[in-house]
């Protein structure tokens, strides 16, 4: 694995964690979610005016991205109002990279090392691990079928996106690609929140937290553009497991400024994550 892949990686899983950490802080999560997603799309409009659209092949994968990455934000909308959501994202984001590995062996034939192989279900334990601690110590909330399947189509839809993303930038300049993508998602997105939501319960937020949904906006989209630079030279196998690790800074911010528990499972989730990208990186 490519060391500028890890550093690259890393960042931007530390910039999509503290992305969640602001989303968490709000009291209208789904709401605030929309306009950090409408705010990135008006970032990338910004630049993608200064270096021009992506090919109309490039474009086309853009849009099938684009089209998954809406579906992802509506199942978590989902799982916001339905309450599932702390047994929703442990799983999903568990289970997205064991399915990337699949889409990455049958369309890129990328064959992985017994070291890698090992580091992947490292990360995917650990980020199960730290996820069931938060579904353990809300007891009200009890894992149903329900919950289940929408966690496990989050996964499938995360692991399809990153895979064509994947595939994309490997073969296409990953800068326009990128940009054209985030500015074309929040035409599915916005519309779907005004509808269920209103216009003005959707402006309510926007006028008490429009700094932190700035700042969320800029983190979303310089994160996922760092990782769409790590997978034009990367496995991404690995690329999609190590960017998981946002999962465990994430845990981290939630137990120093939110007051979460940290507890011993999720200390031994996080080390046994990071032992799973140090395998990765020297065995992979």
């Amino acid at each position: 694995m490519p060391i500028l892949a890890l550093v690259l990686l890393f960042i931007s899983a530390s910039m999509h964690a503290l992305w969640n950490f602001l989303l968490k802080s709000a009291d209208e999560k789904y709401l605030a979610m929309g306009w950090q997603v409408i705010l990135s799309g008006l970032f990338a409009l910004g630049f993608l005016l200064f270096v021009g659209l992506p090919s109309k092949e490039m474009l086309g994968f853009a849009v099938i991205s684009m089209a998954l990455e809406a579906v992802y934000f509506i199942l978590l909308c989902i799982a916001y109002s339905d309450h599932d959501f702390s047994l929703v994202y442990p799983i999903a984001r568990g289970a997205a990279p064991a399915l990337l590995v699949l889409w990455s062996a049958i369309f890129l034939r990328e064959r992985l090392t017994a070291g890698g192989y090992a580091g992947l279900a490292m990360i995917t334990l650990g980020i199960v691990s730290i996820g069931a601690t938060t579904l353990l110590n809300n007891h009200e909330e009890k894992p149903h079928l329900k919950g289940i399947l929408i966690a496990l189509s989050v996964a499938f839809i995360i692991s399809v996106y990153t895979f064509v993303d994947g595939f994309a930038v490997k073969h296409g300049g990953a800068l326009q690609y990128g940009l054209s993508m985030f500015v074309m998602i929040p035409t599915i997105t916005t519309p779907y929140i005004t509808r269920k939501y209103g216009w003005k319960h959707f402006a309510e937020v926007w006028n008490k937290k429009r700094g932190y949904l700035l700042l969320g906006g800029a983190l979303g989209l310089v994160a996922y553009m760092l990782a769409l630079f790590a997978y034009t030279f990367a496995p991404l196998s690995y690329s999609g497991a190590i960017r998981e690790v946002s999962a465990v800074i994430g845990a981290f911010l939630g137990w120093r400024f939110l007051n979460e528990r940290m507890g011993g499972l999720r200390m031994m989730g996080a080390a046994i994550v990071f032992a799973g990208v140090m395998v990765i990186a020297l065995f992979g």
